[in-house]
């Protein structure tokens, strides 16, 4: 039986991991393993300025007081060591995650951990703000996880997924699309009269160029954006290599 390793960035109690795991649970043996609270926007970050803890919820349920890459290294590293999972799945997050919100994004962090030990992910996310039903969406992620633990995803790539609200129309495979945004700053004072900045919702216009997350989802398709961990830009690397980077050296004072 395949074992699969679930994890999600709106917190072990969320609907939407609740929903995941459940329809994972027809496909093969999960363990959840998903912070205790809500860690949205914690991109990959990994906690190694304090002790971490893990609360057993039961045999197949961990919370821990961390980022979705803390429970993914303490799963892989400690709670499935002997037992490693086959597949890493991260969601379902409410709202999407596309564009530049994959550099944010603690759903993507969590199936992106996975590819640094060598597995597939997936993260899930769900495009809607309010009224979530995510019933679609886990069935879809049931069925998109059959089809990579069969036939399997190239080393070190994930698949970044977010389906718009309602059943399912289709899917196309997208690449990260971008988008102009403009957070809003919530500026205000605190008991102690001193000053504090929130960073509120974002106001911005969708870049749906042909080929995009953002099209396909403009479409009401849902979009499969393939991503690795490794950020270089091939292209870039290829164009600057024949430049002579040592004259930028200082030569040493005589």
């Amino acid at each position: 039986m395949f074992k699969i390793l679930v994890t999600n960035d709106d917190g072990i109690h969320s609907e939407g991991i609740v929903a995941l795991a459940d329809a994972l649970s027809s496909v093969g043996e999960v363990t959840v393993v998903a912070p205790a609270h809500e860690m949205s926007a914690a991109s990959h970050s990994l906690t190694l300025t304090r002790p971490l803890r893990i609360d057993r919820i039961d045999d197949r349920h961990f919370s821990v007081d961390g980022t979705p890459t803390d429970c993914v290294t303490l799963a892989m590293n400690h709670l499935l060591k002997d037992s490693l999972p086959d597949l890493v799945v991260s969601g379902i997050n409410k709202g999407g995650n596309l564009g530049e919100d994959v550099s944010y994004s603690g759903t993507v962090a969590g199936a992106l951990e996975a590819s640094i030990y060598g597995l597939p992910g997936i993260a899930v996310s769900l495009v809607q703000r309010v009224d979530f039903d995510f019933s679609h969406a886990a069935s879809f992620a049931a069925e998109l996880a059959v089809m990579v633990l069969n036939d399997g995803l190239p080393r070190g790539t994930l698949l970044n997924v977010n389906i718009p609200p309602g059943p399912i129309r289709g899917a196309r495979v997208s690449r990260q699309g971008t988008k102009v945004l403009r957070p809003s700053i919530i500026e205000g004072t605190d008991p102690r009269q001193r000053k504090y900045y929130w960073i509120g919702e974002e106001r911005y216009l969708f870049n749906e160029q042909p080929g995009t997350d953002y099209e396909a989802l403009s479409l009401g398709l849902v979009s499969i954006t393939p991503l690795r961990n490794d950020l270089t830009d091939y292209k870039t690397l290829e164009d600057i290599q024949s430049r002579d980077w040592n004259s930028i050296i200082a030569t040493p004072a005589k």
